[in-house]
């Protein structure tokens, strides 16, 4: 689980972790899932493709954890990315 003071930085609720995983697929293209989802949110060529169109679901959902892997399966890189509608924007 995420700490409270992450939830709020991003707008997020405690214990709801928003994320996305870059996984590629047995027929070579890459997807974007959610876990627990039963089906992918999109299914791309590309790696960067799928980098870039997860990047974009978060960005409009709030924000969270973009989790890129590789071929192997393993994690090989991991991005936050922030909220494109801030409900608590900063004042000034």
């Amino acid at each position: 689980m995420i700490g409270v003071a992450y939830c709020r930085k991003v707008g997020m609720m405690p214990g709801r972790a928003n994320s996305r995983d870059v996984v590629q697929r047995p027929d070579g293209n890459w997807a974007v899932t959610k876990p627990g989802a039963d089906r992918a949110s999109a299914v791309l060529p590309t790696q960067a493709g799928a980098i870039r169109r997860g990047s974009e679901i978060l960005n409009g959902d709030g924000g969270g954890e973009l989790r890129i892997h590789g071929k192997d399966g393993e994690i090989r890189d991991q991005r936050t990315i922030a909220p494109g509608n801030d409900p608590y924007p900063p004042k000034g």
